[in-house]
């Protein structure tokens, strides 16, 4: 959803059901107050297949409700980071690798804080890419499950001012509904999936270069990992199609006064430090007494700090990454363990030197095996994954933690799905258990719920009822393979 060139919502849909699709979602637009304030076009994108066999129309209903409160800062003005393709009455997301995401942005000399905000996930080859493999390992299993995808388990997204590293993101493990096996998702939705979070990178150490009454460039970039000469993971520069990416600018204007530089004035360059990520990756296959690949494990240890100094503000960021893949019975069967940590500081300095601070956490653990005759194919899955953020509060609204001021956030889903499908007919079961745990604008909030075949079976703080639906048929399979179903797994992808 777009308000003009810039993405405010990024949302999926529900998982299917036998009495139809249909769910809500409430979300707080309050970080968006500056565009609200004026005349906005508004575009609402969801995409959608519509042939012979998927024959649903999206029937979508947007309302706005707008009260006032005077307590909740928000940004003064928000630049797209986009394509910029409203005036076609178009969505403005870049598709990375194959565009140029680079725009330019004259900076007001009045603002005195500078965040970017980053929408980023993957789709087609890259939507699973925590269970990628590296792309020498592609066509390890072409005889049996077809051609893997690679670049390895690992990402970040790169924002680069000027052609200056500025921060990075590495990502959330988004699922989204119908992802890994159906039956996860009924009517529990993955963690984030209507909603997903707008990491941030604070720029203001960069304000005093961009305010001097010129354009400058902001450009995003993702990529993931390739393995050099040497046997040694180098970052790749490129990933595999593709990632659908936008960001914004918000920029907070008086709060101490501009960053304004005179012509006789030396401009308080940032003080950038930004050595690669380092990086320890192993990789093994073993053959089966005929001489085919039969296993292959690999994994990927990643650090990265980063730091981004001037004299009014330092930008710091330090991050760990873990994932141990393995692939046997010849590919039909998979297994990803992954860990993303880190901690993000902006502080400002000087006299009344202050300094915010987030940390977060993504633990994700997944299991997947394939069945395929010749008249059928099942999958059998089980999943653990997690959120934890603890925020000491932001300058405004966060985008990120979805909070004003210090919030913390744990929550949790596991569960076991099947799906099976025999002559034309499919069906999916699954139990999936939720915990959600916050503490955030001042209010704290739990909940677990369970679910078993798409029926809430356990439900702490019951809403209602008549939501659930109990089923286990879900119709005609309709797809060649699993991932031109899925998106990963044996077969052919989406035509």
């Amino acid at each position: 959803m777009y308000l003009g060139d810039v993405e405010i919502f990024r949302t999926s849909t529900a998982e299917p059901t036998s009495t139809g699709i249909v769910w809500t979602y409430i979300k707080d637009m309050s970080q968006y107050n500056a565009l609200w304030r004026e005349p906005q076009k508004l575009i609402f994108d969801l995409g959608n297949i519509i042939n012979d066999v998927y024959t649903g129309s999206f029937n979508a209903t947007l309302t706005a409700h707008f009260s006032f409160q005077n307590h909740v800062k928000t940004a003064d003005q928000i630049l797209p980071i986009s394509a910029q393709k409203s005036a076609s009455n178009s969505s403005s997301a870049f598709s990375v690798p194959s565009d140029n995401t680079t725009v330019l942005h004259a900076i007001p000399a009045a603002a005195s804080r500078a965040v970017v905000t980053i929408s980023a996930c993957g789709q087609s080859q890259e939507e699973f890419w925590w269970s990628n493999v590296f792309s020498q390992d592609t066509e390890d299993f072409k005889s049996t499950v077809g051609e893997l995808y690679g670049y390895s388990p690992f990402r970040e997204i790169q924002l680069y001012i000027d052609g200056m590293l500025a921060g990075v993101v590495w990502p959330f493990p988004v699922i989204f509904t119908g992802g890994v096996a159906p039956g996860f998702w009924r009517p529990i939705v993955g963690i984030d999936a209507f909603d997903l979070r707008q990491p941030e990178i604070d720029i203001s150490p960069f304000l005093s270069l961009l305010q001097d009454g010129q354009k400058h460039s902001f450009e995003i970039r993702v990529t993931g990992l390739k393995i050099a000469a040497d046997g040694t993971a180098v970052l790749a520069n490129t990933v595999g199609s593709y990632w659908v990416v936008t960001g914004s600018i918000f920029l907070y204007l008086g709060e101490e006064g501009g960053s304004e530089v005179q012509d006789d004035e030396q401009v308080d360059l940032p003080q950038v430090e930004a050595q690669p990520p380092t990086f320890t990756i192993t990789r093994r296959f073993t053959q089966n007494a005929t001489g085919g690949n039969d296993t292959l494990s690999y994994s990927v240890e990643a650090k990265r700090t980063f730091t981004a100094t001037s004299s009014k503000y330092s930008w710091s960021q330090d991050l760990s990454f873990s994932n141990q893949g393995y692939l046997n019975q010849q590919g039909y069967s998979q297994v990803n363990k992954q860990l993303t940590a880190g901690k993000s500081t902006i502080t400002r300095l000087g006299q009344n030197s202050q300094a915010n601070e987030i940390t977060f956490k993504y633990p994700l653990l997944v299991n997947s095996t394939y069945g395929i005759t010749k008249d059928s194919l099942a999958i059998d899955a089980w999943m653990k994954r997690g959120l934890e953020i603890e925020s000491s509060g932001s300058l405004g609204l966060s985008t990120y933690t979805l909070a004003n001021g210090p919030s913390r956030l744990q929550t949790s889903q596991s569960g076991k799905a099947r799906y099976k499908s025999v002559t034309g007919e499919s069906s999916s079961w699954g139990t999936t258990a939720d915990r959600f745990d916050s503490s955030a604008n001042g209010e704290v909030y739990s909940r677990s719920v369970r679910a078993v075949n798409g029926e809430v079976v356990y439900d702490t703080q019951p809403v209602n009822k008549a939501l659930s639906v109990s089923f286990q048929s879900v119709g005609p399979f309709g797809r060649d393979s699993v991932k031109s179903m899925l998106g990963r797994g044996p077969g052919n992808p989406a035509a």
